[in-house]
């Protein structure tokens, strides 16, 4: 062993300065490996707007996470490397063989201490100020390491291909919506998000997901008007009925040939008993055709969000939906996509039937079997899978493999189910209650 005047020589000093800048910038990539990445986008984008110049660096370098992190990795393995290295050389000149586990213990501690845990702390504490700080320092080691980086991912996806997984650097764009989904069922879980806010925003992100069949009126509930009908008589089923809208046959509910609006067949009728006051019958030979709108198709594949649009754009708010051969299967409004971010929407008009969902004394949930999947998760916070069946009874007749009768009971997803009415071949109302 070498005497103390030897071994803290000039020579010492400089090794151990130079160890000391090295752990610094270790725990410089380190933090700001855990800054940019942690770091909210939206948070960095509202601070970008308000013309922060190290968000907007920020944003740019984290656009291609993968070069971003490939970088910082390469930068801390090297000072890292060469850090233990140079202690290595340290502690063996100064206590021999024995220097060797010593300096690992000791670089050990101080790379975990100093390197890691401190800068990634703080980092993660304070993630989008401290990732406007580094960010002119990160962007310029990109751009340093840039040629020795897309060396490394071009070798890193060879041999992810070779193991049949396939890299894909846009695929985080596609995770935005998860992402969303995920915070809002976090905070909701926690308390700071209310489920009724939860249930708006993942119904709009929504809408681009589903499709009009999965939400429209069946065509079995339509109510229509016969051509055929005498005019007195349309007027009073205008007028019973809770709809504004209603579409008007000829021959079979098939042939649909228009679309009478209640207050168009009022104004025209009222016009027309106005000019024809003496007349026995005012409404003879009054053609409702005459005032009715063409009938407006949407193919049943139509996403919400497309039919939303389509409605905004040609002034409309009701559509009739058909399948791909062109039979009838449904009718949907605005309102109805509306309701699928806000929720049920009534009004003095609605008629007040049975709720659909009900709740008995002994916790079990009565169900209408139209109720759909996504309606009934929504009021009651379950996970019901909707990917086989849009509505409750369709789920219970898909996992059954069979229309059941009346009595019989099910259990599937954590849920039994019992049949507690059937109409002919539709299960009409149910009794639910998880296991």
């Amino acid at each position: 062993m070498e005497t103390a005047s030897s071994v803290f020589d000039t020579a010492f000093w400089i090794t151990s300065a130079a160890i000391l800048a090295l752990l610094v910038c270790s725990a410089f990539f380190s933090g700001s490996e855990t800054a940019l990445t942690a770091a909210s986008r939206g948070k960095l984008r509202a601070q970008a707007d308000k013309g922060n110049k190290g968000a907007e660096r920020a944003l740019t370098i984290t656009e291609d996470n993968e070069r971003l992190i490939g970088s910082v990795l390469l930068g801390n393995n090297l000072v890292n490397i060469l850090a233990t290295s140079l202690a290595t050389a340290l502690f063996t000149r100064a206590f021999g063989e024995s220097g060797v586990a010593l300096a690992t213990l000791v670089m050990t501690l101080l790379v975990l201490i100093f390197a890691e845990v401190l800068p990634k702390t703080y980092a993660i504490t304070n993630a989008e100020t401290a990732a406007g700080m580094v960010s002119r320092v990160i962007q310029i080691v990109i751009t340093v390491f840039s040629p020795m980086v897309s060396a490394v991912r071009a070798l890193v996806r060879v041999v992810l291909r070779v193991f049949g997984v396939n890299a894909d650097p846009d695929s985080q764009i596609l995770a935005v919506r998860e992402e969303i989904a995920g915070a809002l069922n976090l905070g909701h879980s926690e308390g700071v998000v209310q489920k009724e806010d939860r249930d708006r925003i993942l119904g709009a992100l929504d809408l681009a997901e589903r499709t009009v069949e999965e939400i429209m009126l069946h065509r079995s509930k339509i109510e229509m008007i016969d051509i055929a009908t005498p005019p007195a008589d349309a007027l009073e089923q205008c007028l019973k009925s809770p709809h504004t809208r209603l579409p008007i046959f000829r021959g079979t509910q098939e042939e649909i040939i228009g679309v009478i609006h209640a207050k168009d067949l009022l104004r025209a009728m009222f016009a027309r008993r106005r000019d024809h006051p003496e007349a026995a019958d005012p409404f003879a030979g009054f053609d409702i055709l005459d005032v009715a709108m063409k009938p407006y198709f949407v193919p049943e594949t139509t996403t919400l969000d497309d039919q939303m649009r389509q409605f905004l754009r040609r002034h409309t708010h009701f559509a009739l939906v058909v399948d791909e051969y062109g039979a009838l299967q449904g009718l949907i409004t605005l309102e109805d996509i509306l309701e699928e971010i806000v929720g049920e929407i009534t009004d003095e008009f609605d008629v007040d039937g049975e709720h659909p969902l009900r709740r008995t004394d002994a916790g079990d949930f009565l169900v209408d079997g139209a109720m759909t999947i996504r309606d009934l998760n929504r009021a009651t916070d379950w996970t019901l899978p909707d990917d086989e069946a849009n509505t409750i009874a369709g789920l219970v007749i898909h996992e059954a493999q069979t229309i059941p009768t009346q009595g019989q009971v099910f259990s599937f997803h954590g849920f039994r189910f019992e049949v507690a009415q059937r109409k002919d071949n539709r299960i009409t109302r149910l009794k639910i209650r998880p296991l």
